[in-house]
């Protein structure tokens, strides 16, 4: 099922409409001194077959390129400033429509003059998905969450391995915008 889910946000995250992103961060965390990052070690090593092995290895990389261009530097997870993980959701969400039609003419006086005729209410439900893809940075140190960004959008389906890798690319760059977090002003 996890694997699935994987597959199922990451096409997420191919509609052409705007991405929803949001990150939180804690405010006592120094973002200066962050200079090297490793992946969180996946628990299930022994696995050697993994559906979501493609998908996984795209939002890696992408977060990967993302962390260099900020001059993080990847190395083992013993020495790294922080730890770097991922997970993915998927929600189901309902949507009505409701449209209210009238057509035709009516030409005596009175109220509503000039309208009339047939008034037709016409109601869709359409029923989505929503996946949501979230990283996580942690203190190697203190083990605590530093930073948090998501992004979510209506899962749609890409047909390409140039499209999926695109559509995670333009995902985790919009995400990354957000990182390092700049305090408000007080």
């Amino acid at each position: 099922m996890k694997k699935f889910i994987v597959l199922a946000a990451a096409l997420a995250l191919s509609a052409c409409s705007s991405l929803k992103t949001s990150s939180d961060y804690d405010p006592q965390a120094n973002f200066a001194d962050i200079k090297t990052y490793a992946w969180v070690e996946q628990k299930n090593k022994d696995a050697t077959y993994h559906l979501d092995g493609l998908m996984d290895q795209r939002v890696r990389s992408a977060v990967d390129n993302n962390l260099q261009l900020k001059g993080i530097s990847k190395t083992d997870p013993q020495s790294a400033d922080i730890l770097v993980n991922y997970l993915t959701k998927v929600d189901k969400k309902i949507n009505v429509d409701t449209f209210n039609t009238s057509f035709g003419y009516n030409p005596y006086y009175g109220p509503g003059w000039g309208y009339g005729g047939n008034m037709h209410t016409q109601t869709t439900v359409r029923e989505y998905e929503v996946g949501t893809l979230i990283v996580d940075m942690v203190n190697r140190e203190t083990g605590k969450l530093i930073w948090r960004g998501s992004v979510a959008d209506t899962i749609r389906d890409k047909n390409t391995p140039e499209e999926r890798v695109e559509v995670i690319n333009k995902a985790i760059g919009e995400m990354m915008l957000n990182y390092p977090p700049m305090p408000s002003a007080k």
